[in-house]
């Protein structure tokens, strides 16, 4: 059987093997984990398919495939045969040598200049996500935007190809693309940086000659960034894990994508706090966990998203992609690691009680290192829940390539107006935030705030009942 490499979201189109846990000729067992790979979005421990015997590995690690790619081969132990020698892993290609002068140090991408002093230590840590060094292309090669030049809106480039598009600042136009219907991949970009290094360098002009003034335009190479400013005495370097990294490059990805819009309203939490309250002690000895108020939250972004289909969406070119179902995305934070957001599919079919149950499950998977691929696929909206820490509001930032994000924030004890037939009165009410990012490409600031609006009249006025 083969291990293909896996489909780690939407957008995914390559993947790199970090490390192989196992060898050619090693017995696994179904499910065993036997390598590492990392993505754009994701680091992922990949188990086994089946029961048997390793007996080729066709991807050596650092190596960046396309997903559905073979990996490895897995034979039964009938069929592998205890004396059959294990095969040579298969060559793969290597990435093209550095030329032997090295050339001049890279200039960093904008949003390095950019950072603020603060994160000097983020500065320090930042290296090109490539190996391979800033080639000396042409000034026909060099876009004049800090970013890369897209092809066609309509053709999907992986974020890595955009990525390191947007580091040497090529133009996408003038590489040629030999993935499926034209596609420029990784190895594509990487093999236009080494012929752009490996070709002959322009002659330098008579010493103390005028340059031609058709030259005058083109920018010269930036200088290179200033030594690091000393660190203080007994300041420690802590370096990003592998989780960490992957969340940052996504999260600069998305800003850079997305046009963020912020609004929040307040909410009324009366209504939940009393099913709450009622079903504490018998929910939690029978389902083995609490019953917080994110479920009920979920349950009414998904009512309200079937009245609002444009926020259950996701961008491609110059169309909006509605999704038939809600796939929630729920962000589960694993402390100094970082965080991941695996998907509950199908959530506008769950109740409360099947929500709650399946948003304790995913976040207890998370924290043992227990998730699939396939849990990181699908999603369409995303739920970031801060408020078990009191915040009072957070601009989330939206989960590619969704459109939206909601957090819920913490809810406090405040008195409100309440509204009655026998006149107005204070109350003491549990009150939250709720705060939405939104594309401003997919929608606009009143559909949004309508949504918002639904979503806190459902929670307000509904009669919430939950099976204990």
């Amino acid at each position: 059987m083969n291990v293909l490499m896996p489909q780690l979201g939407e957008t995914v189109t390559e993947g790199t093997v970090s490390s192989w846990k196992k060898k050619v000729g090693d017995t696994v067992a179904a499910d065993e984990i036997i390598l590492d790979i990392e993505t754009d979005k994701v680091s992922m421990e990949i188990p086994a398919p089946m029961a048997g015997v390793i007996t080729e590995i066709r991807v050596q690690e650092g190596a960046t495939v396309e997903v559905g790619t073979v990996l490895a081969v897995i034979s039964s132990g009938a069929s592998a045969g205890a004396d059959t020698p294990a095969p040579k892993p298969a060559a793969v290609p290597a990435a093209p040598p550095p030329p032997a002068a090295a050339p001049a140090q890279p200039s960093p991408p904008s949003w390095y200049a950019a950072m603020p002093p603060d994160m000097n230590t983020a500065k320090e840590q930042y290296t090109p996500s490539d190996t391979i060094r800033q080639p000396a292309v042409s000034a026909a090669n060099v876009a004049q935007i800090d970013g890369p030049v897209g092809r066609d809106d309509h053709q999907r480039l992986s974020p890595a190809v955009r990525r390191l598009a947007a580091e040497y600042r090529l133009d996408l136009n003038t590489v040629p693309g030999s993935g499926r219907n034209g596609r420029i991949t990784r190895r594509n970009v990487l093999e236009f940086i080494q012929r752009q290094q490996n070709a002959p360098a322009p002659r330098a002009p008579v010493a103390e000659a005028p340059a031609p003034s058709h030259l005058s335009s083109v920018p010269s190479r930036a200088p290179p960034p200033p030594p690091a400013a000393p660190q203080p005495a007994g300041a420690k370097t802590v370096p990003f894990t592998r989780i960490r990294k992957l969340t940052a490059e996504h999260m600069i990805r998305s800003k850079a994508t997305s046009p963020h819009v912020l609004q929040a309203v307040e909410v009324d939490f009366f209504r939940v706090d009393v099913v709450r309250r009622s079903v504490k002690d018998a929910w939690k000895a029978r389902h083995g966990h609490s019953l917080t108020y994110l479920p009920f939250i979920a349950n009414a972004v998904c009512r309200a998203l079937e009245q609002f289909p444009n926020l259950n969406s996701s961008v491609q070119g110059d169309s909006l992609i509605l999704h038939p179902s809600v796939n929630l995305a729920v962000a589960v934070d694993l402390g100094a690691e970082g965080l991941v957001a695996p998907v509950i599919k199908n959530a506008d079919r769950m109740s409360v009680s099947q929500l709650a149950d399946a948003i304790a499950e995913i976040a207890q998977r998370s924290r043992a290192g227990k998730l699939k691929p396939e849990d990181f696929s699908g999603g369409t909206y995303t739920l970031s829940n801060s408020g078990t820490f009191g915040t009072l509001i957070t601009a989330p930032i939206i989960n590619q390539p969704q459109v939206a994000i909601l957090s819920t924030d913490g809810v406090r004890k405040k008195p409100v107006v309440v509204e009655s037939s026998e006149g107005d009165s204070i109350a003491i009410r549990p009150v939250g935030v709720l705060a939405q990012s939104f594309d401003h490409r997919a929608v606009d600031g009143a559909y949004s705030a309508a949504f918002l609006d639904k979503v806190r009249k459902i929670i307000e006025t509904s009669n919430w009942v939950v099976e204990v």
